[in-house]
C-alpha cells in the first residue's frame, strides 16, 4: 500500500491532495485543501493522509495542532506533542466504496505509525453523515445531533408536497410579496452576504468563532470555484436573505448565511432554501444536507426539519485516545490549572479531549 501524508501549505503537495481530491468520485468539498487551511491556526498544519489500497483510495483531511499552554498548564512549547481535530463541517476518511476490511486495517495502521512519529495524543474527527463514502472510524463513535437531509432524487412536485405546511405557506407568501431568488456561482454580492450575516451573527449573540473574516469568504471564491454557490433572496432590488451553500460532486450543504430582520415578515429564506433545491436537482445532485440545531429539537432544528421530515440522519464524531498515560497527564495538569484560576470550574463530562475541556 503506498501511504503518503501532505501538507496544504507546501505547493507540491497540495498540488497532489487537490488531485486526489478530484479523481474520488464524490470530490468531498470537506476533504478540498483549500477548506481545510481555512481551519488551521498558527502553529497548526492543515494535513491529509492519502493511501492507494487494492480495493480503492483513501483521503483523510485532518488538522495537526501542538499542545500547549494552557491545555498543558504553563508550558509554552509543544514538547507535550499534538493532537488531531478537523476542520468544521464533516470529515473521516473519505473512500469511493466500501473497502476490504484488510486494506483498511493497513490504512488505519500506516496512520498510528505516522501518529506515533508525530506524538499525537488524541484524534476527534467530526464524521459525514454517509457511511458509504468513508472509511469506519477506529475509535469511538459517539452520536451527537441529527442533522436534516433533503432528498433531491424526489420529483419536484412530490418533494413541494412533503414540505410541512408551513414551508409552502411561507413560500407563497414570499412569492406573492415579490421576494425572488438569484443564484451567484461568483461571489459578486459578497458584500451584501457579509452584511447579513453579520447582522444574524449579532442577533443570535454568536460565539466569535463564527464571525468569519471577509478573507475566509474570498478564499473560498477564489480557490474553490465551482464548489460553492451563494443564494440570494431579492425584495425590491435589495437582498433580505443569504446563504453560502457548498457542493461536493452530488451533495449540497447549507453553510453559513441570514436573513435581515426587517424581511422576516417576507420568509424570504423558505423561498431561498425551496429555490435552492430545485438549483440543486436541475444539476443532477442527490441530496441538500441543511445540518441540525444547536440542541436536541431546538428551534433553528425544527425549522430545517419542516423541509424534510423524513430526511433525518444521526450526526456522530469519532474520538480515540492514542497515548492513554500522556492523555491522563495533560488532562490532569488542565484539570489542577483551570481549578487554580476558578475554584468552581467542573469540566465539561462531554468535551474531548479532556485536556482542552
Amino acid at each position: 500500500m503506498r501511504f503518503e501524508i501532505w501538507n496544504a501549505r507546501d505547493a507540491r503537495e497540495r498540488g497532489r491532495w487537490l488531485a486526489a481530491h478530484e479523481a474520488l468520485p464524490t470530490r468531498e468539498v470537506y476533504a478540498h485543501p483549500a477548506y481545510v487551511g481555512l481551519f488551521a491556526g498558527a502553529g497548526e498544519q492543515p494535513l491529509a493522509a492519502y493511501a492507494e489500497t487494492g480495493s480503492g483510495p483513501v483521503l483523510y483531511p485532518f488538522i495537526l495542532r501542538p499542545i500547549g499552554a494552557p491545555e498543558a498548564a504553563d508550558t509554552t512549547d509543544a514538547a507535550a506533542g499534538y493532537d488531531i481535530t478537523s476542520a468544521y463541517g464533516y470529515a473521516g476518511a473519505f473512500c469511493p466504496g466500501p473497502l476490504d476490511e484488510p486494506d483498511a486495517k493497513q490504512f488505519w495502521a500506516a496512520f498510528d505509525d505516522f501518529c506515533r512519529d508525530r506524538r499525537v495524543v488524541s484524534e476527534f474527527t467530526r464524521l459525514s453523515l454517509f457511511e458509504e463514502q468513508r472509511l469506519p472510524h477506529p475509535g469511538r463513535v459517539e452520536p451527537r445531533l441529527v442533522n436534516v437531509v433533503c432528498d433531491l432524487r424526489v420529483p419536484e412536485d412530490e418533494a413541494w408536497r412533503g414540505f410541512e405546511h408551513k414551508v409552502r405557506k411561507n413560500v407563497n407568501k414570499a412569492r406573492r410579496g415579490g421576494v425572488t431568488v438569484e443564484v451567484d456561482e461568483a461571489g459578486t454580492r459578497l458584500d451584501d452576504f457579509l452584511r447579513i450575516y453579520a447582522g444574524t451573527m449579532d442577533r443570535r449573540q454568536a460565539a466569535a468563532s463564527f464571525y468569519f473574516p471577509r478573507e475566509f469568504f474570498e478564499t473560498i471564491v477564489r480557490e474553490m470555484p465551482g464548489r460553492f454557490a451563494f443564494f440570494h433572496a431579492l425584495h425590491g432590488g435589495r437582498v433580505v436573505s443569504t446563504e453560502l451553500v457548498l457542493a461536493s460532486a452530488g451533495t449540497m450543504y447549507s453553510y453559513l448565511g441570514g436573513t435581515d430582520r426587517a424581511a422576516f415578515d417576507l420568509r424570504p429564506n423558505d423561498l431561498l432554501k425551496v429555490e435552492a433545491c430545485a438549483w440543486g436537482r436541475a444539476r443532477g445532485m442527490t441530496r441538500f444536507v441543511l445540518g441540525g440545531g444547536h440542541a436536541p429539537d431546538d428551534g433553528i432544528f425544527r425549522y430545517k426539519r419542516a423541509f424534510a421530515p423524513g430526511g433525518l440522519v444521526p450526526y456522530s464524531v469519532g474520538t480515540r485516545v492514542l497515548d492513554e498515560r500522556e492523555y491522563a497527564r495533560l488532562t490532569a495538569e488542565h484539570g489542577a490549572e483551570a481549578r487554580r484560576r476558578d475554584p468552581g470550574w467542573v469540566p465539561d463530562p462531554g468535551f474531548f479531549p479532556g485536556y482542552r475541556a
